[in-house]
């Protein structure tokens, strides 16, 4: 029994040992899987320029304070603050009356002079005769003369005290807007006192600031400006003043440079303190979007137009510090190329250096692509400038 035993016990084992060699031959003989299928394009070339941005912020073109050049008590306001004003329009009244009554006061001292001078000449053309007669004597002509004189200066000094009291009252005591604009809020109340005339002391009334056309000012630093300057003159790029270079902005809460306008100043110098140097462009603002002190984000050319070419900016992944696409040559094996990428132009990022014109670039499927492996090729006819599928993405992200 003990032999029958032993003999159960090997035929036993020697059926597991062939079931585990059978389940091992079955599982060579599973297919492999098929080729990972991936979308390949060739480059775009297009011929394109380098845009640098730079933050800035606008200022008015014209920016005025009202105050007065007399003083006196403010009587009335004719605006609603904030509202936009033209050149002309009536804004502060200060009260007539004092400037009537000074105006009153030197007409009378102007009649007063001219009954003088009328003495005067009367006087001077009888001693005329008088001293031809002999009956006065060339002294007493002479004073004649002066007096005379005297008179009309005295005429001509009480016409211009006229003058300026006209201007007091019918000008200066009635305040208009000096400039298009936007007028700000009102810092005196009616019945307070304005104190005028030409010193730091005289009352501010309000702010007047010009809307449109609106300027953005930014700063760039010297390195640009001579980058910009080397190009100028054969482009008339921004480092030429007298050009009138388009440049495109965005606001702090838009994704696109959709606000167009030009340069229009380069400073001539450049800050000691920072290194930088003051450049200005202007905006049309119709619809005054724009606000003095409103930051804004501006793309300027940064260098001549050169042909390039351009891939979706999600085909391109990152390795550490290095950037990569991955293309498939004539065997259909995806290869890793270094690049080196530069802006964006409409969706697709320009491709420096790496890239040749007849490389297939992977633009859909790089999660199932890597290095070395062969692949199943779909040809597109140029990179679709949407972003390629969400795994392109993550890939890009690894």
């Amino acid at each position: 029994m003990a032999i029958v035993g032993r003999e159960w016990r090997a035929g036993l084992l020697l059926l597991l040992v062939a079931s585990v060699a059978g389940c091992g031959q079955g599982q060579q003989q599973t297919a492999a899987p098929p080729p990972p299928t991936v979308t390949v394009a060739k480059p775009v070339q297009r011929t394109v320029v380098d845009q640098d941005e730079y933050v800035g912020r606008f200022v008015a073109v014209d920016s005025v304070e009202v105050r007065s050049r007399v003083s006196g008590y403010l009587s009335q306001i004719h605006f609603t603050d904030g509202q936009m004003v033209k050149k002309g329009d009536l804004l502060f009244v200060i009260d007539h009356r004092p400037f009537q009554i000074a105006l009153d006061q030197m007409r009378a001292n102007l009649a007063q002079a001219r009954a003088n001078l009328a003495f005067t000449e009367a006087d001077l053309a009888r001693g005329k005769e008088l001293v031809q007669n002999k009956t006065i004597t060339e002294q007493t002509f002479d004073q004649r003369k002066q007096a005379k004189s005297v008179a009309e200066a005295s005429v001509t000094a009480q016409e211009a005290m006229v003058h300026s009291a006209e201007l007091d009252l019918n000008e200066y005591s009635e305040l208009r807007a000096p400039i298009d604009g936007r007028i700000g809020d009102r810092r005196v109340s009616v019945g307070n006192l304005v104190t005028g005339g030409n010193g730091s002391n005289t009352t501010l009334l309000a702010t007047i600031v010009s809307v449109d056309p609106i300027r953005f000012e930014f700063t760039f630093d010297e390195a640009s400006y001579l980058r910009y300057q080397r190009f100028a003159g054969a482009n008339g790029q921004v480092g030429s003043s007298s050009s009138a270079v388009p440049v495109a902005l965005k606001l702090i809460d838009e994704t696109d440079f959709a606000h167009f306008g030009k340069m229009d100043f380069i400073d001539n110098a450049i800050d000691r303190s920072s290194g930088t140097i003051r450049g200005r462009a202007v905006f049309a603002n119709p619809d005054a979007l724009f606000t003095p002190g409103m930051f804004g984000r501006i793309r300027v050319p940064g260098s001549p137009p050169f042909a390039a070419l351009l891939v979706p900016d999600a085909a391109i992944g990152t390795e550490q510090a290095r950037k990569y696409v991955l293309v498939v040559d004539e065997n259909g094996v995806a290869r890793q190329k270094y690049v080196v990428p530069g802006q964006l132009d409409d969706d697709l990022r320009v491709i420096k250096e790496g890239l040749t014109v007849s490389d297939r670039v992977i633009v859909n499927g790089l999660m199932r692509a890597r290095p070395g492996i062969k692949v199943t090729v779909e040809e597109k006819g140029t990179p679709a400038a949407a972003s390629a599928p969400k795994e392109a993405a993550q890939a890009k992200a690894n």
